[in-house]
């Protein structure tokens, strides 16, 4: 069933065009990792569909309702991120106590067990702590409101790679037993490319990718060897990043190879290695932005 629905959401900032009618789906039960650059339109999206932004138009319906001044419905949705404030005398067992009132599926065993493992200070006030400690009361809230929706907004930015996984372990840990939609937002995608089950990935205020992580690994691969034989290849097809080293070429191209390409990569000595997910998240990017580049009108006076 679908969670969250987007249709033609579109948010202006004054000149800026943060959001560019975007449309997407948001099934239930289901990990999403959203990603983009910085200023690609990602927290603008998530601050839109918690109803902590207003959008310019367009229409956002969560589990088929308005959600804003709906509390029925942001009852059941948590939004954890980077830059959550508190009051200067709270302390993260105030933060815990909130959320505890707040969410109706708040399981506080799990939350205690989260605070022993990140090693959080329950009696430091949140203005002290270090920016790894404020960090874990974000995930912590995440992982233990067990919202039906969560979103996570970079929350983990100073968390070291120990807590990370942590972090990584106990969410997927929980979701297993008990399933809900989360929205990852994250610039760490080799960490979470195993944990998300669906790729959105925003530039620019649009839409550029919105596929299956399985499906999305076999978008794009990248081919060595002589540079005329590379060259015969990709001749047809479309090439995503190209670097060259005297007669040796490197060419990474969107689509999925077939046996029959594997064989004339073989009979022309050419070597194939997989593209991650994160190679693909920044070619498509850089695609993108030089695609804006060239349609600009600064461009097009360049150029008369």
């Amino acid at each position: 069933m679908t969670a969250i629905e987007v249709t033609d959401l579109t948010k202006r900032y004054r000149d800026t065009l943060a959001l560019d009618h975007v449309s997407l789906s948001l099934a239930e039960n289901t990990i999403y990792g959203l990603l983009g650059r910085n200023g690609a339109g990602k927290t603008t999206l998530m601050s839109i569909l918690t109803a902590q932004n207003f959008a310019t138009s367009g229409e956002v319906r969560v589990f088929g309702e308005d959600p804003y001044e709906n509390a029925g419905v942001l009852g059941r949705i948590c939004f954890v991120r980077e830059s959550q404030r508190y009051p200067d005398d709270a302390t993260p067992r105030h933060a815990f106590a909130i959320a505890r009132l707040f969410f109706p599926n708040w399981d506080q065993p799990l939350a205690d067990r989260l605070i022993a493992e990140f090693q959080l200070p329950m009696k430091k006030t949140i203005k002290k702590l270090s920016r790894g400690q404020l960090s874990a009361v974000g995930v912590i809230i995440g992982i233990a409101s067990r919202a039906d929706i969560t979103f996570f907004d970079e929350p983990y930015l100073g968390l070291d790679a120990t807590a990370r996984q942590i972090f990584y372990d106990r969410l997927v840990e929980d979701y297993a037993e008990h399933p809900r939609t989360i929205v990852l937002s994250s610039h760490l995608i080799d960490e979470v490319a195993n944990l998300i089950e669906r790729v959105i990935l925003i530039d620019g205020g649009s839409i550029l990718l919105d596929e299956e992580t399985d499906a999305v690994r076999d978008r794009a691969a990248t081919i060595v060897g002589d540079a005329a034989a590379v060259d015969a290849f990709v001749a047809d097809r479309e090439v995503l990043h190209r670097d060259s080293l005297g007669r040796v070429t490197s060419v990474t191209v969107l689509g999925a190879l077939t046996e029959a390409d594997h064989a004339v990569l073989r009979d022309a000595g050419l070597d194939v290695t997989p593209v991650s997910l994160q190679q693909l998240v920044v070619r498509l990017t850089q695609q993108a932005a030089s695609r804006r580049a060239a349609a600009s009108p600064a461009s097009e006076g360049a150029l008369r």
